[in-house]
């Protein structure tokens, strides 16, 4: 069964100690149902003290964790799975992504049959990955047969994606957006401050619901609570055609953010 994600997520990337897992607690108090952290951010404790702090019915909650490029073979991941699983204080993962491609080491598709033995020793519900290109989730498919549910790209008004959001809804892949706000740099953009300002709405908020409006899944940090609730309110901002496409103009001025971080080379340990 594929899965079903919420049209916003907690990117928890460099929260920490007793203030980021105050600050998961109070974002899933506040309504938040999907949490993403990975192995390499090095907090899955912080995010597993929130989770349980919250008082929330762990079946609720989508929590997602990500294998990192040094345990990319088959035989390692089931074991650095359930590390993260221990640490998190759960009894399964929701989802679980090979976090980056690394097509230097050529171990992908290896650490992907990995996952779909996890998935079917009932260690995670489902499976997907982050920052693959058409071509990474084209030869794990054509290897096993099985297509990732999920992938976790740098999405934002200045790298919209627009051609891979469309391949990725042809073939029923959900997209989540990392770096959503594009490192904060687009909230003075003069488009979006324009249009915000025109929607009666916070730039940030009119980024969020830009978004939702083109059908990415926004993964924004925030340890703020206050914050946390309005960035839950801006997806359900409705938007009209002519701001979606005024926002996605910006990506003629544009690009990635983090220049040498290209799924085709870049490579994570």
């Amino acid at each position: 069964m594929s899965i079903s994600l919420p049209t916003i997520g907690l990117g928890t990337y460099s929260l920490r100690g007793s203030r980021g897992a105050a600050a998961v607690a109070a974002a899933i108090e506040s309504g938040y149902r999907l949490i993403d952290t990975a192995y390499n951010y090095e907090n899955e404790g912080v995010v597993g003290r929130g989770i349980a702090d919250s008082g929330i019915d762990r079946d609720e909650l989508i929590v997602t964790s990500k294998l990192p490029g040094r345990f990319q073979t088959r035989d390692e991941v089931a074991t650095v799975l359930e590390e993260s699983t221990y640490r998190l204080g759960l009894d399964h993962l929701d989802l679980y992504l090979i976090h980056w491609p690394n097509p230097k080491q050529g171990r992908f598709i290896d650490a992907w049959r990995g996952l779909v033995d996890a998935r079917e020793a009932g260690l995670v519900r489902h499976i997907g990955v982050s920052n693959f290109l058409p071509e990474h989730i084209e030869a794990v498919e054509e290897a096993t047969g099985v297509r990732p549910e999920v992938n976790q790209v740098e999405l934002h008004p200045r790298f919209p994606q627009t051609e891979l959001l469309a391949w990725h809804a042809e073939r029923g892949i959900a997209v989540e957006a990392w770096s959503p706000l594009g490192r904060g740099d687009l909230l003075d953009h003069p488009t979006i401050l324009h249009l915000a300002q025109r929607e009666s709405i916070s730039p940030g908020a009119l980024i969020l619901a830009w978004h939702a409006a083109v059908g990415s899944v926004p993964l924004p940090r925030s340890s703020s609570p206050e914050r946390q609730r309005a960035n839950l309110a801006a997806v359900e901002r409705q938007l009209s055609a002519e701001t979606v496409a005024a926002v996605s103009a910006i990506a003629a001025y544009g690009g990635r953010r983090l220049w040498d971080q290209d799924p085709a080379t870049y490579e994570e340990f």
